[in-house]
């Protein structure tokens, strides 16, 4: 007599279809990444934009409509056709975009035609030029602009204490070299030219030189291989470039606000109290901006054209032939200006802390050893008198170490937490890669990126500080909003390693029974060691310097940025000056130890 087999119900074959999803590790971190990237980048914009339509007790929008609660549109009407609409949002607008497209074009022509001398010309000292020029990108964003005061400022046109040219030499520039949006386009080109030299000079390096030697035996000038041949297979990084650097300088607050520019981020901070709904559009369309570019970058690269360098039959790079005094006498100037970039704003701010009147160096036509004072640094009592405020000097300054020590406690927590979910998800894309779910995991855990700085701190300020939840001038809320913003710099790191791996090598451990855990800590980690420590490294350099994104999360005393600018406000340059050192320093040593760890250089295998 035959038994007739049931069949599994519909219940029982999801059930399992899900315990064997959810059975490979790489699924379960997908599903998870998934969760935790969509609230953390999306939730922030959703809350950022009913802060638009919302009606805030005391402010422009409660006048308007006359209630204290409730949702209007009256704030969209107002900054668009108000009376104010050109100095509230036509205005910073225009001067935040001209910024970002002038910035772009400064840093791709400066870390463009350095990084082509490099790698295609036979210009000397290059391994000195090559690590130099990277200084300015690891040095905080404000330090350029800083220097740019120290040394253009003059009381006969700015209405400020005498720079150095004014002080020494009586040279007084005209107002628009020393405020507004001159000498910011130049500050924010120079910052980012490595962006350019790094990108650029990779393809400068690799490309096959056949390509434009095909053009040189048929007798084409050398400005038309140029224009037709060599940039146009630069493109793809000249893009990149564009993307990185117009989404960055776009959201940059420290370089205008130091250099007296109104743009979008700085006006803000200025309507943030009295017109806050307003603010929060401008804070959308710094993010809609930003989507923008990528967007247009993404789609100028989707086209049938083809980008390929590297062939595969000639290794050779042609190198131009500079001669003896050609190749010295432009090293001798890139030296001299490198200098000026990355060596003199150390040599600056350390001068600043022993002058008696910080930033005035009218005193050096009469200069004398007298004329310098140590007690900004060891002033070890609260006194009011000599300018000191009621503060104790630097070495003895609680405020100051304690920002220090704030600073050092977000920068290694969002170095962990970013470097582990980065590792994560980079682990599990490269595993799932062909998914659409890994697809959209790697794309919006690189979205916050994108999106410039100071708007990715506005969302995350209107989210965390409201009477649901309030994170605000917490720890907390820097390192989580940290994490958000830096774990594209683990992610791309540990994706790019991962893809190296062959699966055979996990699949061996799987065989033999090896917990996942297990697998991870002493197999895959230890193989792809140096580029997985990098995942962890950078978001602790980069959060070191890092001010647009706190600024509006956290009060004084909490990391040092946002120390620097209260004592600016205060009056106290010395100590902003002596902050910047501190920070600089920490900086270089913290860059020096990650090449040692890891043996890995920004400017590595570009040609220094």
């Amino acid at each position: 007599m035959m038994t007739e087999i049931k069949k599994p119900s519909s219940w029982k074959l999801f059930w399992n279809k899900i315990k064997t999803f959810f059975s490979k590790p790489q699924n379960t971190i997908l599903v998870a990444m998934a969760i935790v990237c969509t609230f953390t980048t999306f939730a922030p914009v959703v809350a950022i934009v009913e802060d638009t339509l919302k009606i805030h007790p005391g402010t422009i929008d409660a006048y308007l409509t006359g209630k204290v609660s409730g949702f209007t549109f009256a704030n969209y009407v107002d900054l668009f056709t108000g009376n104010v609409a050109k100095a509230n949002l036509w205005t910073p607008l225009f001067n935040t975009l001209i910024l970002a497209v002038f910035s772009c074009v400064v840093a791709i022509l400066y870390g463009g035609i350095f990084a082509f001398l490099v790698t295609r010309t036979n210009l000397k000292f290059k391994k000195y030029l090559s690590a130099i020029f990277i200084f300015p990108y690891i040095m905080p964003q404000w330090t350029l602009a800083m220097v740019w005061k120290n040394l253009f400022d003059s009381n006969m046109i700015t209405g400020t204490k005498d720079g150095l040219l004014a002080g020494l030499f009586n040279i007084h520039m005209p107002l628009w070299w020393c405020q507004g949006l001159f000498p910011s386009i130049i500050v924010l080109g120079l910052h980012y030219a490595p962006f350019a030299y790094i990108l650029i000079g990779g393809i400068f390096r690799n490309m096959d030189s056949n390509l434009e030697e095909a053009a040189t035996i048929l007798d084409t000038p050398k400005w038309k291989i140029m224009t037709r041949v060599t940039l146009p297979l630069v493109k793809p990084a000249i893009l990149s470039t564009v993307l990185l650097v117009f989404g960055s300088s776009m959201g940059s607050y420290p370089v205008p606000h130091y250099l007296k520019l109104t743009t979008l981020s700085t006006k803000y901070l200025e309507m943030n109290v009295s017109r806050a709904g307003e603010a929060s559009i401008l804070a959308i369309i710094m993010m809609i901006l930003g989507v923008a570019i990528m967007y247009f970058n993404q789609r100028s690269l989707k086209s049938r054209k083809s980008y390929t360098t590297v062939t595969g039959k000639s290794g050779q790079i042609s190198k131009i032939n500079l001669g003896k005094i050609g190749s010295s006498l432009i090293a001798g100037l890139f030296i001299i200006f490198t200098f000026f970039t990355s060596i003199f704003p150390i040599i600056s701010f350390a001068f600043e802390t022993f002058l008696p009147n910080p930033g005035d160096y009218s005193f050096l036509h009469t200069w004398n050893t007298d004329n310098l004072t140590t007690k900004w640094w060891l002033t070890s009592e609260n006194v009011t008198e000599n300018g000191m405020y009621g503060q104790k000097g630097m070495l003895f300054n609680e405020t100051i170490w304690r920002g220090f020590g704030g600073t050092m406690l977000v920068s290694i927590a969002c170095a962990l937490a970013a470097g582990t979910l980065g590792t994560l998800i980079g682990y599990a894309v490269s595993k799932n890669r062909r998914s659409k779910l890994s697809s959209y995991v790697n794309g919006i855990a690189f979205l916050p990126y994108l999106m410039p700085s100071v708007a990715v701190g506005i969302a995350f300020f209107v989210l965390f500080s409201n009477e649901y939840i309030n994170l605000y001038n917490t720890y907390w809320l820097l390192i989580i909003v940290g994490t958000v913003k830096y774990i594209p710099f683990a992610s791309r790191s540990s994706l790019n390693s991962m893809l190296q791996l062959s699966g055979e090598i996990e699949e061996s451990a799987i065989i033999q029974d090896i917990p996942w855990w297990k697998r991870m800590t002493r197999i895959i980690v230890p193989i792809q060691k140096s580029s997985i420590v990098s995942g962890f490294l950078l978001p602790f350099m980069t959060c070191l310097r890092e001010l647009s994104l706190f600024m509006l999360l956290c009060v004084q005393g909490y990391i040092l940025s946002t120390t620097l600018d209260y004592f600016d406000e205060m009056g106290l340059y010395a100590f902003s000056s002596g902050i910047n050192l501190i920070l600089i320093v920490t900086i270089l040593v913290s860059n020096a130890i990650v090449n040692k760890i890891t043996g890995a250089s920004l400017d590595k295998g570009i040609g220094g």
